[in-house]
């Protein structure tokens, strides 16, 4: 009876310490903080240093704070601006060496000299190539059987590309132009071609649709049926972007029934409709089909138009179909790069994915029906990007130093209208709370505990359980509309998952080897003890009220320190404030 009470009051005690972290994330919307005065904008235009690019969009978005009557809420603290930054450029949370370490650094610029180490760190490459992996070719690419793609080709480009930090103009012409081999190790190995073997369909339509899209913030899929009802793209704009993309071929290499490489190629296109290439026409004369290679599509008056390569804006290239006399995709290569829209569209990009929200919504469809909402705030970066030579990291670095970045997720009544999630345009006044990437998660969760330690595995084998891992999410969260989830939601299924899937049991088991046994069979006290799980966890010391649960715990357990701090430990992973950016 006596035993039975003690699991009683554990499991009374581990669920109000539940309750007690959730309430405290709640809380986290409910202060507020003192304006800031603004000034005038400098002119944009030559490169600016980076100090006054950050001052810049300090002063552009206080401008609208104040346009709006709203107030920004307080700067976030040193500690929940490590987590948050650790997370949004090396796609983890601190350990808690590094937590202490950047608490340890009295430095005034430690904030700059934290964003640049980590800017310059193998786990930066290895998060910014996991992110864009996602963007081109979705988290199913190169996982399915006899799949084209090579999801090791596409990642090996991207942690080349940006291990080098190459301009994001010249990734984007070597993914739309790319040729050769998709496999690392195979002759000819180019990884780029897997960004376009994904999407390379019959037509080309996924490709013309995913290009436009992410490359030049322009949604043009609904036009490949009608004219867009909503805004000024229409039909023979879609089709006169997939036209680029005609010349492009895929050759197989087979043994059997299965796919042993992929080789993307340039070929000759002869035209839609397959003419001789040549043929004596009803003047007599000989004409070269290929010379006028057309694709075809039908409107929905049921009238067949023929198109040929031009671009969103109407710039029109040559109509021949030999790669020799026009390659098709060099020229859209070259076109999207010189064109009005790949600096806004990238730097939209880069602010919704550290800000949690972009200019416009969705983050990928920009133009006059869709109007930013920091207009002059987006064409200053886009501007300073170029001048900086399209430095991503630099960008990057603009964006989490600024003031707006820095500021805490706490909301108050001075910026309470401040709330996107109601549909309100984002004002940018705190720091909107959002959940991990489920890649965030599972780094976090190995970050946390040492589990994987625990078990020995070397390098490959920890990519492969990941990738396992994060193929639940594919599976259990992909959406109708060839895109796939990237985010913890806390669904039902996520949340079941996280409470009794192998990686949580892995990582609340007291094994030797793990944080959690480390700290349990030290020789801290109790008190200690939880507090190095709050700070490993949430990056913050444990408050009165969850001491004093936890101390409960501790007594349920009769002393058990292992089995209590399991119960602790556990509490903590599946809390919301473990689980979100703040």
């Amino acid at each position: 009876m006596q035993e039975s009470r003690s699991h009683q009051w554990m499991r009374i005690a581990t669920l109000a310490l539940l309750v007690a972290l959730r309430g405290g994330v709640a809380a986290l919307a409910e202060e507020r903080a003192p304006q800031n005065a603004t000034q005038p904008a400098p002119a944009s235009g030559s490169a600016q240093s980076d100090a006054d690019v950050v001052g810049t969009i300090d002063r552009l978005i206080a401008t609208a704070w104040k346009d709006a009557e709203v107030s920004p809420s307080d700067m976030a603290t040193d500690a929940e601006w490590c987590r948050r930054v650790y997370l949004d450029l090396v796609g983890r949370i601190p350990s808690l060496e590094e937590l202490q370490q950047f608490a340890a650094d009295k430095a005034k610029e430690r904030r700059t000299k934290l964003v640049d180490r980590l800017l310059e760190s193998d786990d930066y490459i290895y998060h910014q190539a996991s992110v864009w992996t996602v963007m081109l070719i979705g988290r199913t690419g190169g996982t399915e059987p006899r799949t084209l793609v090579s999801r090791d080709g596409m990642q090996k480009y991207l942690r080349d590309s940006l291990a080098a930090n190459k301009p994001y103009d010249v990734m984007v012409r070597e993914l739309i132009t790319a040729t050769g081999v998709n496999k690392p190790g195979e002759e000819g190995f180019n990884g780029a071609v897997n960004f376009l073997l994904d999407n390379l369909d019959a037509d080309g339509v996924q490709a013309t649709a995913k290009t436009s899209r992410l490359f030049l913030g322009l949604q043009v899929q609904c036009t490949q049926c009608h004219n867009h009802p909503f805004n000024e793209w229409k039909q023979n704009q879609f089709w006169g972007m997939n036209a680029f993309f005609r010349q492009t071929r895929p050759l197989r290499t087979r043994e059997g029934n299965d796919i042993l490489s992929v080789q993307l190629v340039d070929e000759d296109f002869p035209g839609q409709d397959r003419p001789p290439r040549d043929s004596i026409g009803a003047d007599g004369q000989v004409h070269d089909a290929v010379k006028e290679a057309a694709i075809y599509y039908d409107t929905r008056e049921a009238t067949l138009i023929a198109a040929f390569p031009t671009f969103v804006d109407g710039t029109e290239i040559g109509h021949s179909g030999y790669v020799t006399d026009v390659n098709r995709r060099q020229e859209l290569s070259r076109l999207v790069i010189e064109s009005e829209y790949l600096a806004p569209a990238i730097v939209n990009r880069i602010w919704s994915q550290y800000l949690g929200y972009g200019f416009t919504r969705p983050v990928d469809d920009m133009g006059p029906h869709n109007p930013a909402s920091h207009p002059e705030l987006l064409e200053f970066l886009a501007v300073q990007f170029q001048a900086h030579g399209y430095d991503l990291k630099r960008l990057a670095r603009w964006v989490v130093l600024s003031r707006p970045y820095g500021l805490s997720s706490r909301g108050g009544k001075g910026n309470a209208v401040d709330d996107p999630t109601s549909g309100e345009t984002p004002l940018f006044s705190r720091f909107y709370l959002r959940q991990m990437t489920a890649e965030q998660l599972y780094e976090s969760l190995l970050v946390a505990t040492a589990a994987d330690k625990a078990t020995g595995s070397n390098f490959d084998e920890r990519q492969r359980v990941k990738q396992q891992w994060l193929a639940q999410f594919t599976v259990e969260f992909g959406t109708d509309e060839n895109e796939e989830a990237n985010t913890f939601n806390g669904t039902i299924p996520q949340a079941l998952m996280m409470m009794n899937g192998a990686l949580m049991r892995d990582a609340t088991a007291c094994k030797p080897g793990t944080f959690l046994h480390e700290t349990a069979t030290g020789k801290l006290d109790d008190d200690k003890k939880v507090e190095q799980l709050y700070l490993a966890a949430l990056s913050r010391r444990p408050k009165g009220n969850e001491v004093a649960l936890a101390s409960k715990l501790l007594a349920a357990r009769k002393g058990n320190v292992p089995a209590a701090m399991e119960d602790i430990w556990w509490v903590l992973l599946n809390s919301n404030e473990f689980i979100l950016v703040h």
